[in-house]
């Protein structure tokens, strides 16, 4: 290191070989705290401090190349750590069926997480080339991190959970700039912020030391302003709307069994048609969370006239629901994740497939199927073949007598910034969606902090689009948001138990993300890179 600096942040420094990736490690894993359903943000903060004082004494003296693969392991430690700390719920998902998933549950828990964590071992590998003293260095490590969470989030299918921009994103008045800059835009922010403070050890000139975090304070304080500003009064409701979310709570190793059919259908129409509260008004939609049943429904006329007797005139069912379609010559029956409208008639007026399915749990990837279905694996739902993906983006908007268009997601579709919407169909196009529907199971994941991660993401989808999401969950968490991220209503976790609300108005003409995606996200990103290298010429 080129600054003087306190002993102890030089002997962090100056740690190799597996005391340097393990305290990596533990650096990341300290810095998931910051994720739902926990919050703390200082956590973030001693996690990415740490981390350039690591990055400080890989690079210390080497020519730009040679710090590359130093700092790569270094971000692949720290990821390593940071998504098992953030992740370990995954495991849960292999004891529903623990007779056939139990010997998996290692590559869930601690194989995810590790190959997960090359995206940030390239992130740092890239901060490494641009790594030079002073502040800049932060700002190679936005560019970096930044550019490996985006990647993370779109290739391989994407996963972005638990981004780093959900760190600001937990804070009403902080979400409020993903209607600008997106969830991407918040990591490039939250990495900025948080990696400041490392200065304040290593700066030999008070401007490089102090103003880094000085910066950071007002940066975040001016978040915080705009978004006090943003948030103004309560949105409007859509007149006409009453909604009935249904949380049945039912296990999910007795969810896909079909000799539980009629049990499962009466309890559902049975939280469906309890009274409203004393002068509230009669549900006009009531929706029922994914694949709420273990046959299929569409196939089934006893059962669709008895969910039509049990809707009065007018009401609508919206539910999740697994539906086939006839196979072409020589192919097997196609089963699709659904979401379907049912009219009071019985009729099914509209549905959607959902697109963006869960690799290994709805279905195997196609390199790995063949293989793994010879060896007699299978994914986790008990789909013949599985779930076959949805056609793109024209489905995506679900027609619901009565409601505004709705922009379908299934699962953890929502959590999928920038593809809540098809093309054509910004909030401030002529016929804008009015809502964001989601409905999802977490049943897989237990009392643990995936469900609360799953609706924390969820909700920022309606302040990056300027939608209202309604969510509604098998044993997860049900809501309706507004716009603005302001949890409206919403139901405690693993309760059976119902939702009445209205829906709150979209914001008319949309967000700026909306419009434009994460192209202010690239600009920040241009802007880190420019800062770094513009240091580096100095040096």
């Amino acid at each position: 290191m080129r600054e003087p600096a306190p002993r102890f942040v030089l002997a962090i420094a100056r740690l190799t070989g597996w005391r340097r990736l393990g305290l990596a490690w533990l650096a990341g894993a300290l810095g998931a705290l910051a994720m739902p359903p926990y919050g703390m943000l200082p956590a973030l903060v001693g996690s990415l401090t740490v981390a350039v004082w690591l990055m400080d004494g890989a690079a210390a003296d080497r020519p730009a190349l040679r710090r590359v693969w130093p700092c790569f392991l270094i971000g692949w430690a720290w990821g390593f750590g940071y998504l098992t700390a953030g992740l370990w719920w995954l495991g849960q998902a292999f004891l529903v069926e623990a007779d056939e998933f139990l010997w998996a549950l290692p590559l869930g828990v601690v194989g995810l997480p590790f190959g997960l964590g090359l995206f940030y071992g390239a992130g740092f590998g890239a901060a490494g080339l641009l790594w030079r003293g002073g502040p800049a260095r932060i700002a190679a490590l936005a560019f970096g991190v930044g550019a490996a969470e985006w990647l993370r989030g779109h290739l391989f299918t994407g996963f972005p959970w638990n981004t780093l921009g959900m760190a600001l994103a937990q804070n009403l008045w902080l979400m409020q700039w993903s209607a600008e800059i997106g969830l991407y835009g918040l990591a490039v922010l939250a990495i900025l912020i948080c990696a400041a403070p490392a200065t304040l050890a290593t700066g030999s000139h008070p401007r490089s030391r102090f103003g880094p975090s000085v910066a950071a304070a007002f940066l975040l304080a001016g978040l915080a302003l705009f978004g006090a500003e943003r948030l103004g009064p309560p949105d409007p409701v859509v007149a006409g709307v009453r909604l009935r979310l249904v949380q049945p709570n039912l296990p999910q190793d007795a969810k896909f069994r079909p000799e539980n059919r009629a049990d499962i259908v009466d309890r559902y129409l049975e939280l469906s048609q309890r009274p409203v509260a004393a002068g509230a008004p009669e549900p006009t939609h009531i929706v029922w969370p994914e694949s709420a049943f273990p046959f299929l429904i569409q196939r089934d006329p006893d059962a669709l006239a008895k969910v039509a007797a049990a809707l009065k005139p007018g009401q609508h069912l919206v539910t999740g629901a697994a539906r086939a379609e006839e196979p072409l010559p020589g192919e097997r029956l196609r089963y699709f994740n659904a979401i379907l409208v049912i009219e009071p008639d019985g009729k099914i007026s509209d549905s959607y497939d959902k697109v963006h399915l869960v690799p290994f749990g709805e279905y195997l990837p196609a390199p790995l199927d063949a293989a793994l279905r010879a060896l007699g694996l299978r994914q986790f739902v008990a789909i013949p073949g599985g779930f076959t993906p949805g056609a793109r983006a024209a489905q995506r908007i679900l027609a619901v007598p009565g409601l505004p268009p709705a922009a379908a997601t299934i699962c953890y579709e929502a959590i999928f910034p920038g593809a809540i919407l098809p093309a054509g169909h910004a909030a401030s196009a002529a016929h804008p969606p009015g809502l964001i529907l989601n409905v999802t199971n977490d049943a897989w994941f237990g009392d643990t902090p995936g469900p609360r991660q799953h609706l924390a993401q969820a909700r920022l989808r309606a302040v990056e689009e300027g939608l209202p999401l309604v969510r509604d969950a098998n044993t997860g968490i049900s809501a309706v948001i507004d716009p603005h991220g302001r949890i409206v209503a919403e139901t405690p976790l693993d309760k059976e138990t119902w939702l009445d609300a209205d829906l709150p108005a979209r914001i008319v003409g949309g967000t700026l993300y909306g419009r434009f995606g994460d192209a202010a996200f690239a600009a920040m990103l241009a802007a880190c890179l420019v800062g770094a290298l513009a240091a580096g010429r100095q040096a």
